[in-house]
Protein backbone atom coordinates (compact mmCIF):
# COMPACT_ATOMS: atom_id res chain seq x y z
CA UNK A 1 0.00 0.00 0.00
CA UNK A 2 2.71 2.44 0.93
CA UNK A 3 4.76 1.80 -2.11
CA UNK A 4 1.67 2.23 -4.23
CA UNK A 5 0.96 5.57 -2.69
CA UNK A 6 4.80 7.11 -3.27
CA UNK A 7 4.62 5.33 -6.81
CA UNK A 8 1.97 7.40 -6.96
CA UNK A 9 3.02 10.65 -5.44
CA UNK A 10 5.78 10.93 -7.69
CA UNK A 11 4.25 10.21 -10.55
CA UNK A 12 2.35 13.72 -9.50
CA UNK A 13 5.54 15.36 -8.85
CA UNK A 14 6.79 14.41 -12.26
CA UNK A 15 3.36 15.89 -13.60
CA UNK A 16 4.13 18.86 -11.52
CA UNK A 17 7.42 19.21 -12.59
CA UNK A 18 6.50 19.17 -16.15
CA UNK A 19 3.13 21.63 -16.29
CA UNK A 20 6.18 24.14 -14.06
CA UNK A 21 8.72 23.63 -17.21
CA UNK A 22 5.75 24.44 -19.63
CA UNK A 23 4.70 27.52 -17.67
CA UNK A 24 8.50 28.84 -17.40
CA UNK A 25 9.01 28.35 -21.51
CA UNK A 26 5.30 30.68 -22.28
CA UNK A 27 6.87 32.99 -19.70
CA UNK A 28 9.96 32.90 -21.52
CA UNK A 29 7.89 33.69 -24.60
CA UNK A 30 5.83 36.35 -23.65
CA UNK A 31 9.53 37.46 -21.96
CA UNK A 32 10.73 37.63 -25.73
CA UNK A 33 7.71 39.53 -26.87
CA UNK A 34 7.82 41.90 -24.49
CA UNK A 35 11.45 42.74 -25.44
CA UNK A 36 13.17 41.15 -21.79
CA UNK A 37 15.18 38.27 -21.56
CA UNK A 38 14.54 35.05 -20.91
CA UNK A 39 16.25 32.87 -18.04
CA UNK A 40 19.36 30.84 -19.05
CA UNK A 41 18.92 28.37 -21.36
CA UNK A 42 20.08 24.90 -20.06
CA UNK A 43 24.07 23.44 -20.81
CA UNK A 44 24.21 21.22 -24.09
CA UNK A 45 24.81 17.17 -23.90
CA UNK A 46 27.68 16.55 -21.90
CA UNK A 47 28.54 13.76 -24.13
CA UNK A 48 30.18 15.74 -26.92
CA UNK A 49 32.16 17.24 -24.01
CA UNK A 50 34.36 15.31 -21.84
CA UNK A 51 36.28 16.95 -19.36
CA UNK A 52 39.77 18.07 -20.11
CA UNK A 53 42.78 16.77 -18.51
CA UNK A 54 44.69 19.80 -16.41
CA UNK A 55 47.53 21.18 -18.80
CA UNK A 56 50.80 19.41 -17.89
CA UNK A 57 53.93 21.55 -17.11
CA UNK A 58 55.25 23.31 -20.04
CA UNK A 59 52.83 22.62 -22.06
CA UNK A 60 51.58 25.87 -24.04
CA UNK A 61 47.90 26.54 -24.44
CA UNK A 62 46.20 25.05 -28.29
CA UNK A 63 46.75 27.16 -31.15
CA UNK A 64 48.99 29.46 -29.19
CA UNK A 65 51.94 28.06 -30.74
CA UNK A 66 54.56 29.89 -32.80
CA UNK A 67 53.31 30.23 -36.83
CA UNK A 68 54.79 32.16 -39.80
CA UNK A 69 52.01 35.20 -40.48
CA UNK A 70 53.34 35.57 -44.12
CA UNK A 71 53.38 32.16 -45.34
CA UNK A 72 50.23 32.47 -46.61
CA UNK A 73 50.46 36.07 -48.67
CA UNK A 74 51.14 36.16 -52.45
CA UNK A 75 52.98 38.93 -52.58
CA UNK A 76 51.85 41.55 -55.59
CA UNK A 77 54.36 43.84 -55.76
CA UNK A 78 58.26 44.34 -54.28
CA UNK A 79 59.41 47.76 -53.61
CA UNK A 80 62.99 48.41 -52.68
CA UNK A 81 63.50 51.54 -50.29
CA UNK A 82 66.95 52.90 -50.07
CA UNK A 83 67.92 54.87 -47.23
CA UNK A 84 67.85 58.77 -47.77
CA UNK A 85 70.67 60.70 -47.89
CA UNK A 86 73.19 58.28 -45.94
CA UNK A 87 76.10 59.66 -44.31
CA UNK A 88 79.16 59.89 -45.82
CA UNK A 89 81.05 56.57 -46.02
CA UNK A 90 78.04 54.77 -45.30
CA UNK A 91 78.11 50.50 -46.48
CA UNK A 92 74.51 48.98 -47.84
CA UNK A 93 74.20 45.49 -45.76
CA UNK A 94 71.19 44.74 -47.80
CA UNK A 95 67.31 44.95 -47.32
CA UNK A 96 65.19 43.26 -44.53
CA UNK A 97 61.78 42.68 -45.35
CA UNK A 98 58.87 44.63 -44.07
CA UNK A 99 55.51 42.98 -45.57
CA UNK A 100 52.41 45.60 -45.68
CA UNK A 101 48.64 44.19 -46.36
CA UNK A 102 46.43 46.52 -48.19
CA UNK A 103 42.68 46.03 -49.54
CA UNK A 104 42.29 47.56 -53.10
CA UNK A 105 38.44 48.04 -53.53
CA UNK A 106 37.20 51.21 -56.16
CA UNK A 107 34.73 51.05 -58.90
CA UNK A 108 36.37 50.45 -62.12
CA UNK A 109 33.83 51.55 -65.23
CA UNK A 110 34.85 50.84 -68.65
CA UNK A 111 33.26 52.44 -71.87
CA UNK A 112 33.76 49.81 -74.64
CA UNK A 113 33.02 51.55 -77.94
CA UNK A 114 32.50 48.98 -80.27
CA UNK A 115 32.76 49.03 -83.81
CA UNK A 116 29.90 48.40 -86.40
CA UNK A 117 30.35 47.39 -89.94
CA UNK A 118 28.29 46.81 -92.60
CA UNK A 119 29.22 43.57 -95.08
CA UNK A 120 29.25 43.69 -98.70
CA UNK A 121 26.34 41.28 -98.99
CA UNK A 122 24.13 44.09 -96.20
CA UNK A 123 24.64 42.12 -92.93
CA UNK A 124 25.12 44.56 -89.78
CA UNK A 125 28.07 43.30 -87.39
CA UNK A 126 29.26 44.60 -83.99
CA UNK A 127 32.62 43.92 -82.83
CA UNK A 128 32.62 41.17 -79.89
CA UNK A 129 33.03 41.81 -76.58
CA UNK A 130 36.56 40.69 -74.54
CA UNK A 131 35.64 37.03 -73.06
CA UNK A 132 35.71 38.39 -69.53
CA UNK A 133 32.60 40.41 -70.13
CA UNK A 134 29.85 38.43 -68.95
CA UNK A 135 27.18 37.98 -71.69
CA UNK A 136 24.32 40.35 -71.46
CA UNK A 137 25.01 41.99 -68.59
CA UNK A 138 26.50 45.18 -67.49
CA UNK A 139 28.20 43.92 -64.10
CA UNK A 140 32.34 42.40 -64.32
CA UNK A 141 32.45 39.47 -62.75
CA UNK A 142 34.20 40.17 -59.74
CA UNK A 143 31.25 42.80 -59.09
CA UNK A 144 28.70 39.98 -59.58
CA UNK A 145 31.05 37.05 -57.38
CA UNK A 146 31.36 39.86 -54.68
CA UNK A 147 27.36 40.48 -54.45
CA UNK A 148 27.02 37.08 -54.11
CA UNK A 149 29.56 36.17 -51.44
CA UNK A 150 28.32 39.04 -49.59
CA UNK A 151 24.99 37.92 -49.27
CA UNK A 152 25.41 34.47 -49.02
CA UNK A 153 28.64 33.92 -47.50
CA UNK A 154 28.33 36.86 -44.97
CA UNK A 155 24.80 37.36 -44.64
CA UNK A 156 24.70 40.91 -45.80
CA UNK A 157 20.75 42.10 -46.88
CA UNK A 158 19.55 43.87 -50.35
CA UNK A 159 19.19 46.90 -48.63
CA UNK A 160 22.78 47.52 -47.10
CA UNK A 161 24.58 45.29 -50.30
CA UNK A 162 22.70 48.47 -52.79
CA UNK A 163 23.66 51.04 -49.89
CA UNK A 164 27.79 49.50 -49.51
CA UNK A 165 27.82 49.79 -53.28
CA UNK A 166 26.36 53.12 -53.56
CA UNK A 167 28.78 54.92 -51.44
CA UNK A 168 31.69 52.97 -53.68
CA UNK A 169 30.46 54.68 -56.53
CA UNK A 170 28.40 51.92 -58.51
CA UNK A 171 25.01 52.94 -60.32
CA UNK A 172 23.27 50.03 -59.50
CA UNK A 173 19.61 49.65 -58.02
CA UNK A 174 17.86 47.28 -55.89
CA UNK A 175 15.92 45.42 -58.92
CA UNK A 176 19.92 44.49 -60.35
CA UNK A 177 21.11 43.54 -57.50
CA UNK A 178 18.18 41.25 -56.62
CA UNK A 179 18.44 39.78 -60.36
CA UNK A 180 21.93 39.05 -59.88
CA UNK A 181 20.49 37.12 -56.61
CA UNK A 182 17.84 35.27 -58.06
CA UNK A 183 18.16 34.85 -61.90
CA UNK A 184 20.32 33.55 -64.60
CA UNK A 185 22.02 30.99 -61.75
CA UNK A 186 21.17 28.16 -64.31
CA UNK A 187 25.42 27.23 -63.63
CA UNK A 188 24.94 26.63 -59.83
CA UNK A 189 21.57 24.86 -59.70
CA UNK A 190 22.70 22.11 -61.91
CA UNK A 191 25.92 22.00 -59.73
CA UNK A 192 23.82 21.76 -56.70
CA UNK A 193 22.03 18.75 -58.27
CA UNK A 194 25.36 17.05 -58.86
CA UNK A 195 26.44 17.42 -55.53
CA UNK A 196 23.67 15.57 -53.60
CA UNK A 197 23.92 12.39 -56.56
CA UNK A 198 27.72 12.25 -56.06
CA UNK A 199 27.23 12.81 -52.11
CA UNK A 200 24.60 10.17 -51.99
CA UNK A 201 26.24 7.31 -54.56
CA UNK A 202 29.07 7.56 -52.56
CA UNK A 203 28.01 8.30 -48.59
CA UNK A 204 27.93 5.22 -45.66
CA UNK A 205 25.70 7.43 -44.15
CA UNK A 206 23.68 10.56 -44.01
CA UNK A 207 22.97 12.98 -41.62
CA UNK A 208 19.62 14.62 -41.47
CA UNK A 209 18.07 17.42 -39.42
CA UNK A 210 15.24 20.23 -40.31
CA UNK A 211 14.42 23.95 -39.62
CA UNK A 212 11.27 26.52 -40.62
CA UNK A 213 11.64 28.59 -43.17
CA UNK A 214 9.15 31.19 -44.39
CA UNK A 215 8.01 31.59 -47.91
CA UNK A 216 5.80 33.75 -49.10
CA UNK A 217 4.64 35.14 -45.70
CA UNK A 218 3.88 31.28 -44.60
CA UNK A 219 5.50 28.70 -42.54
CA UNK A 220 7.43 26.34 -44.23
CA UNK A 221 10.61 24.15 -44.05
CA UNK A 222 14.03 23.22 -44.81
CA UNK A 223 15.41 19.89 -44.93
CA UNK A 224 19.02 19.50 -44.50
CA UNK A 225 21.13 16.54 -46.02
CA UNK A 226 24.85 15.53 -45.65
CA UNK A 227 27.80 13.92 -44.25
CA UNK A 228 31.37 14.91 -43.90
CA UNK A 229 32.16 15.82 -47.64
CA UNK A 230 28.69 17.82 -48.81
CA UNK A 231 25.57 19.52 -47.76
CA UNK A 232 22.62 20.18 -49.31
CA UNK A 233 19.57 21.89 -48.31
CA UNK A 234 15.60 22.12 -49.67
CA UNK A 235 13.00 24.21 -48.87
CA UNK A 236 9.52 22.73 -48.99
CA UNK A 237 6.30 23.85 -47.91
CA UNK A 238 5.88 20.90 -45.07
CA UNK A 239 7.73 17.85 -43.83
CA UNK A 240 7.03 14.27 -43.82
CA UNK A 241 8.69 11.47 -45.24
CA UNK A 242 6.70 11.88 -48.80
CA UNK A 243 8.50 14.71 -48.49
CA UNK A 244 12.36 13.95 -47.20
CA UNK A 245 12.21 10.89 -50.04
CA UNK A 246 11.45 14.05 -52.44
CA UNK A 247 14.02 15.55 -51.36
CA UNK A 248 16.42 12.76 -51.91
CA UNK A 249 15.29 11.95 -55.24
CA UNK A 250 17.19 15.46 -55.75
CA UNK A 251 16.50 16.73 -60.07
CA UNK A 252 14.36 13.43 -60.10
CA UNK A 253 10.29 13.41 -60.14
CA UNK A 254 9.69 9.79 -60.85
CA UNK A 255 7.79 6.82 -59.38
CA UNK A 256 8.76 3.35 -59.58
CA UNK A 257 7.36 0.21 -58.43
CA UNK A 258 9.98 -2.93 -57.79
CA UNK A 259 11.07 -5.22 -55.57
CA UNK A 260 12.12 -2.04 -52.90
CA UNK A 261 8.50 -0.95 -53.02
CA UNK A 262 6.87 -4.35 -52.71
CA UNK A 263 8.70 -4.86 -49.94
CA UNK A 264 8.28 -1.50 -48.37
CA UNK A 265 4.72 -2.08 -48.64
CA UNK A 266 4.92 -5.34 -47.20
CA UNK A 267 7.25 -4.20 -43.87
CA UNK A 268 3.91 -2.05 -43.68
CA UNK A 269 1.32 -4.60 -43.80
CA UNK A 270 -0.73 -3.63 -46.64
CA UNK A 271 -2.52 -6.32 -48.00
CA UNK A 272 -1.59 -9.06 -51.18
CA UNK A 273 -4.42 -8.39 -53.14
CA UNK A 274 -3.25 -4.62 -52.96
CA UNK A 275 0.22 -5.29 -53.53
CA UNK A 276 -0.76 -7.48 -56.14
CA UNK A 277 -2.91 -4.50 -57.89
CA UNK A 278 -0.30 -1.83 -58.11
CA UNK A 279 2.46 -4.71 -59.40
CA UNK A 280 0.22 -5.79 -62.34
CA UNK A 281 -0.21 -2.57 -63.93
CA UNK A 282 3.21 -0.24 -65.45
CA UNK A 283 6.06 -0.49 -63.23
CA UNK A 284 6.56 3.54 -63.78
CA UNK A 285 5.29 6.77 -63.26
CA UNK A 286 6.90 10.14 -65.03
CA UNK A 287 5.60 12.29 -61.87
CA UNK A 288 3.60 12.59 -59.97
CA UNK A 289 0.34 13.85 -61.94
CA UNK A 290 0.52 10.00 -63.39
CA UNK A 291 1.22 8.49 -59.69
CA UNK A 292 -1.72 9.95 -58.73
CA UNK A 293 -3.82 9.02 -61.70
CA UNK A 294 -2.92 5.33 -61.43
CA UNK A 295 -3.93 5.32 -57.85
CA UNK A 296 -7.14 6.41 -58.61
CA UNK A 297 -7.50 4.85 -60.96
CA UNK A 298 -7.05 1.53 -58.34
CA UNK A 299 -9.73 3.20 -56.26
CA UNK A 300 -6.69 3.92 -53.40
CA UNK A 301 -7.84 6.99 -51.86
CA UNK A 302 -7.63 6.72 -48.18
CA UNK A 303 -4.84 9.29 -46.71
CA UNK A 304 -2.44 5.67 -45.05
CA UNK A 305 -2.67 3.86 -48.15
CA UNK A 306 -1.88 7.17 -50.50
CA UNK A 307 1.21 8.11 -48.15
CA UNK A 308 2.21 4.27 -47.94
CA UNK A 309 2.29 3.47 -51.37
CA UNK A 310 4.12 6.75 -52.28
CA UNK A 311 6.15 6.09 -49.92
CA UNK A 312 7.52 2.60 -51.06
CA UNK A 313 7.04 4.00 -54.72
CA UNK A 314 9.54 7.17 -54.27
CA UNK A 315 11.55 4.80 -52.41
CA UNK A 316 11.67 2.30 -55.92
CA UNK A 317 12.76 5.48 -57.42
CA UNK A 318 15.66 6.18 -55.40
CA UNK A 319 17.24 2.79 -55.13
CA UNK A 320 16.86 3.36 -59.47
CA UNK A 321 18.81 6.11 -59.72
CA UNK A 322 21.71 4.69 -57.32
CA UNK A 323 21.15 5.74 -53.34
CA UNK A 324 22.64 2.22 -51.95
CA UNK A 325 19.90 0.44 -50.51
CA UNK A 326 21.80 -0.09 -47.08
CA UNK A 327 22.52 3.59 -46.60
CA UNK A 328 22.35 4.79 -43.31
CA UNK A 329 20.31 7.82 -42.72
CA UNK A 330 21.65 9.41 -38.79
CA UNK A 331 18.71 11.52 -37.22
CA UNK A 332 17.57 13.17 -34.50
CA UNK A 333 15.00 10.31 -34.03
CA UNK A 334 11.86 12.50 -36.14
CA UNK A 335 9.77 9.62 -37.92
CA UNK A 336 10.00 11.46 -41.44
CA UNK A 337 13.62 10.24 -41.90
CA UNK A 338 13.18 6.61 -40.26
CA UNK A 339 14.39 5.24 -43.58
CA UNK A 340 16.58 2.63 -45.11
CA UNK A 341 19.05 1.91 -42.39
CA UNK A 342 17.93 4.15 -39.96
CA UNK A 343 20.32 5.53 -36.84
CA UNK A 344 19.41 7.73 -34.01
CA UNK A 345 21.73 10.11 -32.22
CA UNK A 346 22.80 9.99 -28.57
CA UNK A 347 22.65 13.22 -27.75
CA UNK A 348 19.09 13.63 -28.58
CA UNK A 349 18.15 10.87 -26.46
CA UNK A 350 19.84 12.19 -23.60
CA UNK A 351 18.47 15.63 -23.54
CA UNK A 352 15.39 15.09 -21.83
CA UNK A 353 17.25 14.69 -19.14
CA UNK A 354 19.66 17.17 -19.29
CA UNK A 355 15.99 19.42 -19.72
CA UNK A 356 14.52 17.45 -16.48
CA UNK A 357 14.02 20.17 -12.96
CA UNK A 358 14.68 17.50 -10.42
CA UNK A 359 11.87 18.52 -7.57
CA UNK A 360 14.04 17.39 -4.64
CA UNK A 361 17.49 16.09 -4.10
CA UNK A 362 16.86 12.39 -4.67
CA UNK A 363 15.91 13.19 -7.89
CA UNK A 364 18.42 14.93 -8.89
CA UNK A 365 20.80 12.43 -7.61
CA UNK A 366 18.67 9.56 -9.82
CA UNK A 367 18.86 12.01 -12.76
CA UNK A 368 22.98 12.51 -12.23
CA UNK A 369 23.35 8.34 -11.94
CA UNK A 370 21.52 8.13 -14.72
CA UNK A 371 23.17 10.26 -17.39
CA UNK A 372 26.87 9.35 -15.64
CA UNK A 373 26.10 5.35 -16.81
CA UNK A 374 25.22 6.78 -20.04
CA UNK A 375 28.02 9.16 -20.53
CA UNK A 376 30.42 5.81 -19.70
CA UNK A 377 28.47 3.74 -22.13
CA UNK A 378 28.95 6.61 -24.59
CA UNK A 379 32.54 6.95 -23.96
CA UNK A 380 32.93 3.42 -24.54
CA UNK A 381 30.96 3.04 -27.78
CA UNK A 382 33.25 5.92 -29.20
CA UNK A 383 35.91 4.16 -28.39
CA UNK A 384 34.51 1.29 -30.46
CA UNK A 385 33.90 3.45 -33.29
CA UNK A 386 37.53 4.45 -33.73
CA UNK A 387 39.02 0.89 -33.29
CA UNK A 388 36.15 -1.37 -33.87
CA UNK A 389 36.82 -4.78 -31.75
CA UNK A 390 33.49 -7.52 -32.83
CA UNK A 391 34.05 -9.35 -29.91
CA UNK A 392 33.11 -6.53 -27.80
CA UNK A 393 29.54 -5.79 -29.74
CA UNK A 394 28.12 -8.01 -27.61
CA UNK A 395 29.18 -6.88 -24.63
CA UNK A 396 28.16 -3.21 -25.42
CA UNK A 397 24.51 -4.23 -25.81
CA UNK A 398 24.17 -5.98 -23.03
CA UNK A 399 25.49 -2.79 -21.18
CA UNK A 400 22.75 -0.69 -23.16
CA UNK A 401 19.78 -3.08 -22.43
CA UNK A 402 20.68 -3.14 -18.52
CA UNK A 403 21.26 0.65 -18.24
CA UNK A 404 17.64 0.84 -20.27
CA UNK A 405 15.83 -2.01 -17.73
CA UNK A 406 17.05 -0.21 -14.87
CA UNK A 407 13.88 1.24 -12.75
CA UNK A 408 14.63 4.34 -10.55
CA UNK A 409 11.36 4.86 -9.19
CA UNK A 410 10.31 7.87 -10.85
CA UNK A 411 8.19 7.91 -13.91
CA UNK A 412 10.15 10.59 -15.67
CA UNK A 413 13.64 8.73 -15.98
CA UNK A 414 11.74 5.37 -16.67
CA UNK A 415 10.14 7.17 -19.57
CA UNK A 416 13.13 8.35 -20.81
CA UNK A 417 15.28 4.88 -20.37
CA UNK A 418 11.96 3.17 -21.67
CA UNK A 419 12.61 5.40 -25.03
CA UNK A 420 16.15 4.56 -25.55
CA UNK A 421 15.15 0.73 -25.08
CA UNK A 422 12.20 1.00 -28.08
CA UNK A 423 14.80 3.03 -30.00
CA UNK A 424 18.07 0.35 -29.21
CA UNK A 425 18.83 -1.27 -32.88
CA UNK A 426 18.82 2.39 -33.82
CA UNK A 427 21.14 4.14 -31.07
CA UNK A 428 23.69 1.02 -31.44
CA UNK A 429 23.80 1.25 -35.25
CA UNK A 430 27.42 1.92 -34.69
CA UNK A 431 28.40 -1.41 -33.21
CA UNK A 432 27.24 -2.95 -37.03
CA UNK A 433 28.65 0.29 -38.70
CA UNK A 434 31.51 1.73 -37.18
CA UNK A 435 31.41 4.57 -39.82
CA UNK A 436 28.14 5.72 -38.24
CA UNK A 437 28.95 8.98 -36.17
CA UNK A 438 26.88 8.82 -32.57
CA UNK A 439 25.60 12.18 -33.10
CA UNK A 440 23.78 14.53 -35.35
CA UNK A 441 25.82 17.56 -34.31
CA UNK A 442 27.30 18.18 -37.77
CA UNK A 443 23.69 18.16 -39.05
CA UNK A 444 22.82 20.85 -36.49
CA UNK A 445 25.91 22.98 -37.02
CA UNK A 446 25.13 22.96 -40.90
CA UNK A 447 21.93 23.86 -40.36
CA UNK A 448 22.67 26.08 -37.78
CA UNK A 449 23.76 28.72 -40.93
CA UNK A 450 20.70 28.65 -42.80
CA UNK A 451 18.91 29.67 -39.46
CA UNK A 452 20.89 32.69 -39.04
CA UNK A 453 20.14 33.46 -42.40
CA UNK A 454 16.36 33.55 -41.47
CA UNK A 455 17.23 35.41 -38.66
CA UNK A 456 18.58 38.11 -40.67
CA UNK A 457 16.76 38.15 -43.98
CA UNK A 458 13.26 36.33 -42.87
CA UNK A 459 11.69 34.72 -45.72
CA UNK A 460 11.78 34.36 -49.31
CA UNK A 461 9.32 35.90 -51.85
CA UNK A 462 9.52 34.52 -54.67
CA UNK A 463 10.27 30.79 -56.21
CA UNK A 464 13.81 31.75 -57.51
CA UNK A 465 14.93 33.36 -54.20
CA UNK A 466 14.13 30.00 -52.34
CA UNK A 467 15.66 28.06 -54.76
CA UNK A 468 18.58 29.77 -54.66
CA UNK A 469 19.10 30.48 -50.98
CA UNK A 470 18.86 26.63 -51.01
CA UNK A 471 21.19 26.43 -53.71
CA UNK A 472 24.04 28.60 -52.38
CA UNK A 473 23.48 27.60 -48.89
CA UNK A 474 24.37 23.88 -49.94
CA UNK A 475 27.64 24.55 -51.98
CA UNK A 476 28.27 27.11 -49.75
CA UNK A 477 28.78 24.51 -47.28
CA UNK A 478 30.36 21.63 -49.23
CA UNK A 479 32.89 24.20 -50.66
CA UNK A 480 34.02 24.59 -46.90
CA UNK A 481 34.04 20.88 -46.11
CA UNK A 482 36.24 20.14 -49.46
CA UNK A 483 38.40 23.15 -48.37
CA UNK A 484 37.63 25.19 -51.52
CA UNK A 485 37.30 28.77 -50.92
CA UNK A 486 33.89 30.13 -51.56
CA UNK A 487 34.60 33.64 -52.60
CA UNK A 488 37.43 31.59 -55.15
CA UNK A 489 34.89 28.43 -56.16
CA UNK A 490 32.05 31.98 -57.51
CA UNK A 491 34.70 33.72 -59.46
CA UNK A 492 35.58 30.75 -61.06
CA UNK A 493 32.38 29.68 -61.81
CA UNK A 494 30.98 32.86 -62.88
CA UNK A 495 33.75 33.16 -65.21
CA UNK A 496 33.53 30.26 -66.47
CA UNK A 497 36.87 29.00 -66.21
CA UNK A 498 36.68 25.43 -64.81
CA UNK A 499 40.01 25.57 -62.78
CA UNK A 500 38.22 24.15 -59.28
CA UNK A 501 37.20 20.74 -60.44
CA UNK A 502 33.17 20.19 -60.19
CA UNK A 503 32.45 19.76 -56.72
CA UNK A 504 30.66 16.11 -57.22
CA UNK A 505 34.09 14.87 -58.63
CA UNK A 506 36.09 15.93 -55.07
CA UNK A 507 33.25 14.27 -53.67
CA UNK A 508 33.20 11.08 -54.79
CA UNK A 509 37.20 11.62 -54.52
CA UNK A 510 37.24 12.38 -50.93
CA UNK A 511 34.68 9.31 -50.07
CA UNK A 512 37.00 6.82 -52.06
CA UNK A 513 40.17 8.41 -50.56
CA UNK A 514 38.16 7.71 -46.63
CA UNK A 515 37.14 4.45 -47.82
CA UNK A 516 40.22 3.47 -48.87
CA UNK A 517 42.21 4.99 -45.62
CA UNK A 518 39.86 2.84 -43.64
CA UNK A 519 40.60 -0.19 -45.35
CA UNK A 520 44.21 0.70 -45.12
CA UNK A 521 43.76 1.06 -40.89
CA UNK A 522 42.36 -2.44 -40.64
CA UNK A 523 44.22 -4.83 -38.72
CA UNK A 524 45.17 -7.78 -40.70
Amino acid sequence: MVDALLAVIRAQQDRIAELEEIVQRLRDEIAILKGLKPRPQIAPSRLEQPPRPPPAEGDKRPGSEKRPKNARLTITQELRLGFPDPPPGSVSKGYEEYVVQELVMYAEATRYLRERIVTPDGQSLLAPLPADVLPGKHFGPSLVAYILHQYHHNHVTQPLLLEELEQKGFAISAGQISHILTEDNRVFHEEKAEVLAAGLASAAYIQVDDTGARHQGQNGYCTHIGNAFFAYFASTDSKSRVNFLEVLRGAYSDYAIDEVATAYWRKYELSAALIASLSEGPAHFADAAAWQARLKELGITAVRLVRITTEGALLGSLMAHGVPPALTVLSDGAGQFNILVHAACWVHAERPLARMIPHNEEHRLAIEGVRQQIGELYRDLKAYQEQPQPEQAAALTARFEALCAQRTGYPSINSVLNDMREHQADLLRVLERPETPLHNNASESDIRDYVKKRKISGGTRSDDGRRCRDTFASLKKTCRKLGVRFWDYLRDRIRGLAKIPRLADLIRQRAAEATAGKVQAMPA
